[in-house]
């Protein structure tokens, strides 16, 4: 399952990224694709990118609420708003384990033979942090004489954007290298320590500092397609608490924010008590007849 998983993702980033003329055109694609979104976190900058980044959208439309409200243009559109809770709502974060090329990125990092580490839990909160402060109060609020807001998460932070769209122009366009500053600079050390930090613990960034990840996780509890435990087959072996790649203990919080639904526990279950439920109905064999086991 977690081979078919990682081909889903290596798909996902083929249909995402799939303007491959960028060597010649050195530039980004800007057709009529790139209406479309990107479910995961990818780059609207990447020079192979057809589709836009959410998180990125998110805040170019939240930067300009001011300044549309000023000079009496009250049209908002909310069909970025729309698409994020349509696929939070259908999948949650799923979308974090099955179609996000930066996650992709992170799980073959993290393949790499080192010593591995786990990650202090109460850091699963600053991801909260920076949807709340960095993609919606400061766009909103931190604006210029114009009365538009930047992009602060992306400018500032995004190290996707860094990796995916920042690198690849500077070697397209060499005439960019000039401009190049301490910002730059800020960006590299932080995809650079996103990096190491892969290596030795599992999908940090998306543990840590993921805001569309934050966003999706705000659905993991109503989302149609989840998985659910049947506690009636389930011995608390607590064989899915390793194998989880953010951490999660499912048999103590089947709809823990940070799941991803990427089947790992279920693959490991032995008790066949971790299932897939869509809307409700469970895609699985029948619950046995019994009480709640309790823990010796």
């Amino acid at each position: 399952m977690n081979r078919l998983r990682i081909w889903v993702q290596a798909l996902f980033f083929l249909m995402t990224n799939g303007y491959w003329n960028f060597p010649v055109s050195r530039t980004i694609y800007k057709g009529p694709l790139k209406v479309v979104c990107s479910p995961g976190l990818n780059c609207y900058s990447c020079p192979a990118a057809t589709t836009y980044c959410l998180i990125g959208a998110l805040q170019q439309l939240l930067g300009g609420i001011r300044m549309a409200i000023e000079t009496g243009q009250f049209y908002i559109g909310l069909y970025v708003i729309g698409t994020m809770g349509v696929i939070g709502g259908f999948v949650g974060r799923m979308v974090c384990g099955w179609a996000c090329p930066f996650g992709l990125f992170q799980e073959l990092l993290y393949k790499i033979p080192t010593p591995k580490f786990g990650i202090w839990p109460v850091l699963r909160y600053v991801k909260y942090g920076l949807l709340v402060f960095m993609v919606i109060l400061l766009p909103l609020f931190a604006v210029d004489s114009f009365g538009t807001g930047d992009p602060w998460f992306c400018k500032y932070v995004c190290p996707a954007g860094t990796l995916e769209a920042g690198l690849p122009l500077i070697m397209l366009q060499p005439a960019l290298r000039a401009n190049l500053g301490l910002l730059f600079s800020l960006k590299m050390v932080i995809l650079i320590f996103f990096i190491v930090w892969a290596v030795m613990a599992s999908r940090p960034f998306c543990r840590t500092a993921c805001p569309l990840g934050a966003f999706y996780a705000l659905f993991n509890r109503v989302k149609l397609v989840k998985l659910s435990l049947d506690l009636n087959r389930c011995n608390h072996c607590e064989a899915c608490h390793g194998v989880c790649p953010m951490g999660v203990r499912f048999n103590e919080s089947p709809d823990d924010r940070e799941c991803i639904s990427c089947l790992a526990c279920r693959s490991e279950c032995k008790q066949q008590a971790i299932n897939i439920e869509i809307g409700g109905l469970t895609l699985g064999p029948p619950s046995r007849s019994k009480t709640r086991p309790t823990r010796a």
